[in-house]
């Protein structure tokens, strides 16, 4: 097993879409795959904003048991790409965690906010067991849940401080925003294209977060040719 430092993670960040697989209620004992948007919570893990009318939702109801598949594809197709299968199970989010997770959610699918005036769909969490991470020849092995990530998240309101210095900061780029900011790296949208850049090493501090969050900026104003 080769599989790179927190690559797995850094997969997690950097797609919008992955297939949730329930046990199918009817007809029973089936594998039920749906393609679903999703973010990343602070730890890393899928949240899924689904309608309590959904026949996943219902599964999940029935048995909390699930696989969840993400997937970034190379050049070469999916096949050359990295693809993470995710085990474990999903639970509705915790009553007093709901707001600070529709904030996050909605940086990354802000589309989504009219499905939460509809008052049918609600946040679930995957709790991760075991994972299946292929990323290329000789690059692959399965992991443990809590090797995902063994640091302590930034709170909601550190990651919103530094997102608000990325705004208020002189001359950046006018179609660049961040969506999001973790010990590991940064999600950044350009236009409509998403991405992820990853930090050199974990940053414990909160100088060393903002020295990196200045770096990013510094490198996509250099590219940008400001």
């Amino acid at each position: 097993m080769n599989i790179p430092s927190q690559a797995p993670l850094h997969l997690l960040h950097r797609v919008s879409e992955g297939t949730l697989a329930t046990h199918s209620r009817e007809p029973h004992g089936f594998p039920y795959p749906t393609a679903l948007p999703f973010a990343p919570t602070a730890r890393h893990v899928p949240m899924l904003l689904i309608s309590h009318l959904a026949e996943h939702t219902r599964n999940l109801h029935a048995d909390a048991r699930a696989g969840f598949l993400v997937a970034h594809a190379a050049d070469g197709g999916v096949l050359e790409g990295q693809r993470l299968t995710m085990l474990g199970s999903f639970a509705p989010a915790a009553p007093d965690a709901r707001a600070e997770l529709a904030r996050r959610y909605l940086r990354y699918h802000p589309d989504a906010e009219r499905y939460l005036q509809l008052g049918d769909f609600s946040f679930w969490v995957m709790s991760v067991e075991r994972m299946r991470y292929i990323g290329g020849f000789g690059a692959m092995g399965w992991l443990s849940g809590e090797e995902l990530d063994s640091l302590e998240p930034l709170s909601a309101a550190q990651e919103m401080s530094l997102c608000a210095e990325f705004d208020a900061y002189p001359g950046r780029p006018e179609n660049l925003r961040l969506l999001g900011m973790d010990r590991y790296g940064c999600d950044w949208l350009s236009g409509s294209v998403r991405n992820r850049f990853t930090f050199d090493y974990p940053k414990h501090t909160a100088e060393e977060l903002r020295a990196a969050l200045i770096g990013f900026i510094a490198q996509q104003m250099d590219a940008s040719g400001q």
